[in-house]
């Protein structure tokens, strides 16, 4: 063999063992059958349950409720200004009872005729005052048939604040939309508007568990059947 032959060899050779070694330096050792199995019902449930909450808090609450407006977009700030708290307008007759939402022969006190150039304001003349017609509102804490609540017990002897129940509704300047359950036809206010069922604020919902739970924490029990159900 020539002098040049073995110097093309040893160079061949070089250039084999260089490959050889750089090959080992990259090569990564194999993934054994089944390693990443496991991973797969895992990401399975993951994607279930995460749709499976999108439906049941986003979807399903869309369906099932409704949205109206409020006849009125009624200025609650405003009257509040003009006639105090809310016993000038939601006050205790005589007897006790509760006046509850105000008639139009309550507001006829101070819109018989137009105040103000307010669209609402002309609205309300006259859509409900010059046709003597009662503003159909929308009641957004309206309780089951089957349930008496007394405003007196709970104002007047259990000197509770209005915004316990309904919230600082007296700052508003517009009426909120009312939402109602197609079904039941209740306004959602009753069940919260949280699908979760968490409140951050007493007024956030009037379900039997709220009331039990204020009545428990003012007087130590959370009260008889027959004191709300009739």
């Amino acid at each position: 063999m020539s002098t040049t032959d073995e110097k093309e060899q040893a160079v061949a050779e070089e250039e084999q063992t260089g490959d050889e070694e750089a090959a080992e330096e990259v090569s990564v050792e194999p993934v054994k059958p089944g390693t990443w199995r496991f991973l797969i019902p895992i990401a399975a449930f993951a994607v279930g349950f995460v749709s499976h909450l999108f439906v049941g808090w986003v979807i399903f609450p869309q369906l099932l409720y409704g949205k109206k407006q409020q006849p009125i977009d009624f200025n609650h700030k405003l009257h509040v200004e003009e006639m105090g708290e809310c016993e000038g307008c939601h006050y205790f007759r005589e007897d006790g009872t509760f006046a509850g939402i105000p008639t139009l022969a309550s507001c006829l006190e101070c819109h018989e005729e137009q105040v103000g150039e307010h669209p609402e304001e002309a609205k309300l003349i006259k859509e409900y005052v010059e046709p003597g017609k009662e503003i159909p509102w929308l009641v957004y804490s309206r309780q089951p048939q089957c349930v008496f609540f007394s405003h007196a017990a709970h104002v007047v002897k259990g000197e509770m604040e209005c915004t316990t129940c309904h919230g600082p509704v007296g700052d508003s300047d517009h009426t909120k939309p009312y939402y109602f359950n197609r079904l039941t036809k209740y306004s959602r206010d009753i069940w919260g508007s949280n699908p979760a069922g968490y409140k951050k604020h007493t007024w956030d919902r009037m379900k039997m568990d709220d009331c039990a739970e204020c009545h428990e924490e003012k007087t130590g029990h959370q009260g008889a059947c027959f004191q709300c159900h009739k």
